[in-house]
């Protein structure tokens, strides 16, 4: 009776995961005519709407956003024009990715508002393996050619850095808490990322205030981590499947998962409602509102999370899970149990990484999350696999990296920049940085 009924529960949860997906997202084609995107209501939001493919920036001077300027981009026999918003922001919807010329009509600049000297104009914008890219014009005098202190500069990209590094944490604690009670890569938990940015996204086209959207996103992740284990991993297993077959299955359902997204939420990328923040002066460096919040959010969810691993009951079994599972057994903790709430724990963390990577990108797509997967990975390998407070460190350590390795390096070039140390420090201490040989939780 067992071999029979446990193919028909695995059926019948992922039922319920596809329908649950279904239903939620159904929202989300409704949210793209949502009046709180920021980009500029002119023929460029029809263009942006109609291609998968967007070029966009913001124009801003030293007294604010610069509006009713004209842009265009030309290639490929296409040429598509916008107008920027009240805010800077502008957005051209293009055919296909590639090269694209990019040109400001200089007889829209207002009175008084000149291109900065040494910026090219028309410039070769190109895509780089995303859906949308992005260039910025400077304008006025001398700001091409003022230095900035580099320790001003330095300053700037390591908080930048920190705030990117926790938002990572946040994706990088729940991956490891899944894999230190079970053992199992999860390959689909950059789906789980992208969905709590689609959950807020909908939810927020629906009519709900952004607080509210993100909120329900995360219990929709949550959601998601309990119907996952239920329906898919726990009955695996009690059937005694190895963890490769499992790492195989989760590589299936990352797949799954992100093409059901793009189905019903389109290939295109779209805004959270006050993607576009101002800039907050805090002393000689800035940080945008967003990143500033990010930077608040993901530490006091952090600080709870290793609360509730050091303090709690649950989080002391959770760790002996981690440890030993059949001792933990033995000594009358429900492993079972433990390990739902560590994937009901680790949907949550995950969804709200997504809804904080959405915003610092900015912009929600359906592969959102597998953009940001190997630096999830790159974190929690190089803190050390299966320890908390070693996917705490090794996230930090990349978001550091990352940002401050734009110094130096093409923004294009700075991930390749993060898996590049991972490498090398494993190389000389294969276990991570908090790992140790045997590991524990």
């Amino acid at each position: 009776m067992i071999t029979l009924s446990t193919p028909a529960r695995i059926r019948r949860s992922l039922l319920l995961v596809l329908g649950f997906l279904t239903i939620v997202l159904l929202g989300a084609p409704a949210a793209q005519a949502s009046p709180a995107l920021p980009q500029a209501q002119t023929a460029s939001s029809v263009q942006a709407s109609e291609f998968d493919n967007r070029i966009g920036g913001v124009l801003r001077g030293a007294d604010g956003p610069i509006a009713d300027v004209t842009v265009t981009a030309t290639g490929d026999g296409f040429e598509g024009e916008a107008t920027s918003g009240p805010n800077g922001a502008w957005s051209i919807g293009v055919p296909e990715q590639g090269t694209y010329e990019v040109a400001i009509d200089e007889d829209t600049l207002p009175e008084g508002i000149t291109l900065a000297e040494g910026q090219e104009n028309p410039r070769q914008v190109t895509f780089a393996n995303t859906s949308s890219a992005t260039t910025l014009f400077l304008f006025g005098e001398g700001i091409v050619t003022q230095q900035t202190p580099f320790l001003e500069t330095l300053a700037e990209r390591a908080l930048a850095g920190f705030s990117f590094g926790l938002l990572l944490a946040l994706s990088a604690v729940g991956l490891s808490l899944i894999f230190g009670t079970t053992g199992l890569t999860n390959f689909a938990h950059g789906e789980m990322v992208t969905l709590g940015a689609v959950l807020a996204f909908a939810f927020a086209g629906a009519g709900l205030p952004i607080a509210a959207a993100v909120v329900l996103a995360v219990l929709g992740g949550g959601l998601l981590g309990y119907v996952q284990d239920a329906g898919l991993w726990k009955p695996l297993r009690r059937r005694g499947t190895g963890l490769v077959p499992m790492m195989i299955v989760s590589i299936g359902l990352a797949l799954a998962l992100r093409y059901i997204i793009q189905f019903f939420f389109g290939g295109a990328t779209q805004q959270l409602p006050g993607s576009q923040s101002e800039i907050i002066d805090l002393g000689s460096v800035s940080i945008s509102r967003n990143n500033l919040i990010s930077l608040i959010v993901s530490l006091v969810i952090i600080l709870a999370v290793a609360f509730l691993l050091l303090r709690t009951r649950i989080g002391k079994a959770t760790r002996a899970v981690a440890d030993n599972p059949a001792l933990a057994a033995a000594s009358g903790i429900d492993v079972d149990r433990v390990i739902r709430i560590v994937w009901v724990v680790g949907g949550m963390l995950a969804a709200l990484g997504g809804i904080l990577w959405a915003y610092y990108r900015p912009g929600v797509s359906y592969n959102m999350g597998q953009q940001i997967l190997l630096l999830i990975f790159a974190g929690v390998t190089l803190g050390g696999l299966g320890t908390v407070f070693g996917a705490l460190v090794g996230s930090i350590i990349v978001g550091l990296f990352v940002e401050i390795s734009t110094i130096w390096l093409e923004a294009d070039l700075k991930y390749v920049g993060a898996l590049l140390i991972m490498i090398l420090v494993l190389l000389f201490r294969p276990q991570g940085i908090l790992g140790r040989r045997e590991r524990i939780g």
